[in-house]
């Protein structure tokens, strides 16, 4: 008994968009091609080169065994892919049937001992999956998991004494739960004054960013800094801030391939310079972090 095998994204995408093939003919027990198909062979190649082959399907006629046959198609599919595979695109999962002589035979003995690439045109690349019939499955996202943060944190400062720190957990799980692009705002962290040293006041703010990326492994994020009143950062004083931060958490073991930091200076005002009080100027002197990943 003969069969027909076909693979069902081809039959559909012929059937609905007119999939592309193009066909090569062998010489009887040849699996390699004589000149006249070579030259047809190489001129598709150059008009397809911005193609794309989604599947190589090999036939021969009916001489010979069937296990001959087999081994012979599949040679025959090798020979071709070998040929083509580095110069024109072809599909990560693409497929190579060889079909021996189970398939229905052309009378024409010629005709079956072939092998036919399936393809799509350029315009069409961006509809591939499309195409091909394949609908990729949703991606479904398990629920993030609630993270704890505790309501104080005792630590130690420079100058040897201790502090106890009410912690902001609201704004830990803001920066927690944050999504890819979101930019959030410090607040209350003040340096003294135009140096990059962090008030001690200030100090439990860098343990509340400290805790949110201990428990949250995937967080990613960009420091930024940012000054008032001068239109020209003569120092770089944003950005020795900004890395102030950086160092900070790096001391205390987060991995570097999580952090990075900019100083923009005074180039990006919430308010415009020359402000108008304490109040905007207070607004412009701030620290950022934008969420790389998360």
């Amino acid at each position: 008994m003969k069969y027909h095998f076909i693979f069902i994204f081809i039959l559909i995408s012929m059937l609905t968009y007119a999939q592309e093939k193009f066909t090569v003919y062998f010489e009887s027990n040849k699996f390699d091609l004589n000149p006249k198909e070579t030259t047809r062979l190489n001129t598709w190649i150059s008009e397809n080169k911005n193609n794309k082959i989604v599947a190589i399907h090999g036939f021969t006629d009916e001489d010979g065994t069937n296990g001959f046959n087999d081994t012979l198609s599949q040679k025959r599919v090798n020979f071709i892919y070998t040929t083509v595979k580095t110069q024109i695109k072809t599909r990560e999962d693409f497929k190579t049937r060889s079909f021996g002589e189970t398939f229905d035979q052309s009378t024409n003995k010629a005709e079956n001992r072939r092998v036919v690439i399936y393809f799509i045109l350029e315009k069409d690349i961006p509809r591939e999956d499309e195409i091909l019939g394949i609908k990729k499955e949703p991606v479904v996202e398990e629920p993030k998991q609630e993270v704890v943060y505790p309501e104080k944190l005792v630590f130690d400062n420079p100058n040897g004494t201790k502090s106890e720190f009410k912690l902001d957990r609201a704004f830990m799980k803001k920066v927690g739960n944050a999504k890819k692009g979101e930019k959030l705002q410090i607040e209350n962290l003040n340096f003294i004054i135009n140096t990059f040293a962090v008030v001690n006041e200030s100090r439990g703010k860098l343990f509340e960013l400290l805790l949110v990326l201990q428990k949250n492994p995937s967080l990613k994020i960009e420091i930024h800094g940012h000054l008032c009143c001068m239109p020209i950062d003569r120092t770089d004083l944003s950005t020795q801030r900004a890395k102030a931060i950086y160092n900070f958490l790096v001391f205390h073991e987060i991995s570097k391939s999580r952090l990075s930091y900019k100083g923009f200076g005074s180039t990006v005002p919430i308010y415009s310079i020359p402000e108008k009080d304490e109040k905007e100027r207070a607004a412009n002197r701030r620290v950022e972090i934008l969420i790389v990943e998360n």
